[in-house]
């Protein structure tokens, strides 16, 4: 099966789960800029969720051109990654309703750590498929920025329980690390 039909739907789902994470935010009754004042730690994790699912939009699309061909097992993991995903408008309303509020904050450094396991795991996955020497396996199989962050966003889980603040902080700091793309593919891909 082409990559295609499956790159198209998780373009879509991505779109309609930043649109559910925009209209999350309510718009003010007044016209005053102290209206928005409540609105600041919504928009703060609202702008940290848009980057990160932007993030893997970016990676998702370089990994899905350099994939030949998909199969069931491929389907499945890129449902699962969807899956967390379409999980980030619930943490992130939950944590900009509650900014600095452990469970908020724990969830969401929860949410944010199984998406990074199931994109692993897709890569994982497509490696199997493609074999050892795939193009996949060639640029993605030393992930060094990938293992950094995952480590940054334990101890962020863990540092839940003496200061969200600082897990907030860490988060933000994840997003930056991938803020420029991941171009292993992008530079090796000849298409």
């Amino acid at each position: 099966m082409e990559t295609s039909r499956l790159e198209a739907f998780s373009d879509a789902v991505i779109a309609i789960i930043i649109t559910i994470m925009v209209l999350e935010m309510e718009v003010p009754h007044s016209s005053s800029l102290e209206a928005l004042k409540p609105l600041v730690p919504t928009f703060i994790t609202f702008v940290i969720s848009f980057v990160f699912l932007g993030i893997y939009w970016n990676n998702h699309h370089h990994l899905m051109h350099a994939v030949k061909r998909v199969n069931g097992k491929i389907l499945w993991a890129n449902l699962h990654l969807l899956f967390w995903l379409s999980l980030f408008p619930f943490v992130t309303g939950w944590v900009g309703q509650n900014l600095f509020s452990m469970f908020p904050t724990l969830l969401y450094g929860i949410v944010l750590l199984m998406a990074a396991f199931a994109y692993h795991l897709l890569v994982i996955t497509i490696i199997k498929s493609e074999g050892k020497r795939s193009f996949v396996s060639r640029y993605i199989g030393r992930d060094f920025k990938g293992k950094v962050t995952v480590g940054i966003n334990i101890v962020a889980i863990i540092s839940t329980f003496l200061s969200p603040i600082i897990s907030m902080v860490l988060y933000l700091c994840m997003s930056l690390i991938w803020i420029i793309p991941d171009r292993r593919i992008e530079k090796n891909l000849k298409r």
